[in-house]
């Protein structure tokens, strides 16, 4: 049985605040990072591809103000947003409603397990962005005997109807900022470059879908199982704590830290998001 907790305050949810130690401000996070820029070495580990830093943001809150968001457009100014010049998006694959509907439930199921089993040692880099690429990762992997152990999964299982060729286009293949192509995307990248907006109501994500929050310096993902959320508050491990959560929705709606609730009037929710290879 999952167990439910309330999320916590979020010392330390996002890359941002891990990338700039200092915590500077929005308006000073620069672009993708130039040659020669010193970042931190946490974030080039072996599923990082390259040390990426916060990305520009003014296209993010373009598109929420198109969609007649002007609040939370002006609240998004903080969103760093790069433009990568025409080149075709990993996007334009698109999985069926069917492959769709199965892989949804794949990247539920793992993510889930992570909370009622412990987190696996497959799964190194650990935050809110982390979940999400290792759960669609492992998702989209060979599902054969050797993985099932290893992943500590059995019983039924979703289908795996997913063709090899489409799992081999997506898997560790994020688009990035600067419009190439890698295993490690933050937050931000996840939203901004690899999912498409699907509105501002929680209650009608599908399962799989992102719930996003912009706090100026720090975004902070949640990713919707159908009855709940999952995530990893982006706080390094402690004795008894490994940093991930799951909530209801009326939890997360009465939460005393309003900033996080997935509520339409709350100008720090982003809303939700669709990865933009799904149906």
């Amino acid at each position: 049985m999952l167990t439910i907790k309330t999320p916590l305050s979020f010392p330390h949810t996002q890359e941002a605040s891990l990338f700039y130690p200092e915590r500077r401000s929005a308006n000073r996070l620069r672009r993708f990072a130039p040659e020669g820029t010193r970042l931190d070495s946490r974030f080039c580990g072996d599923d990082a591809g390259g040390c990426v830093p916060i990305a520009p943001r003014r296209r993010f809150c373009q598109m929420l103000a198109a969609l007649g968001m002007a609040g939370m457009a002006s609240r998004a100014s903080a969103l760093p947003v790069h433009s990568p010049g025409g080149k075709a998006p990993l996007s334009d694959i698109k999985l069926s409603p069917a492959q769709s509907r199965a892989l949804r439930a794949w990247i539920v199921r793992i993510a889930v397990e992570q909370i009622r089993r412990a987190p696996t040692p497959r799964w190194t880099h650990r935050d809110c962005a982390g979940l999400v690429r290792f759960a669609v990762a492992e998702s989209l992997a060979e599902h054969d005997a050797n993985w099932r152990r290893a992943m500590g999964l059995a019983g039924r299982l979703p289908p795996d109807i997913i063709p090899e060729a489409s799992r081999l286009a997506l898997r560790h293949r994020w688009k990035r900022p600067d419009g190439s192509v890698g295993a490690y995307v933050n937050a931000i990248s996840l939203v901004q470059e690899n999912s498409v907006f699907a509105g501002r109501d929680a209650r009608q994500a599908q399962p799989a879908d992102l719930l996003f929050f912009d706090q100026g310096a720090e975004q902070h993902l949640m990713l919707w199982t159908g009855h709940g959320v999952v995530y990893h508050n982006g706080a390094p491990p402690r004795p008894g704590d490994n940093g991930l959560r799951a909530s209801t929705l009326p939890a997360l709606l009465q939460w005393n830290d309003t900033r996080w609730r997935p509520d339409p009037s709350n100008p720090n929710f982003a809303g939700v998001f669709s990865l933009a290879f799904l149906s």
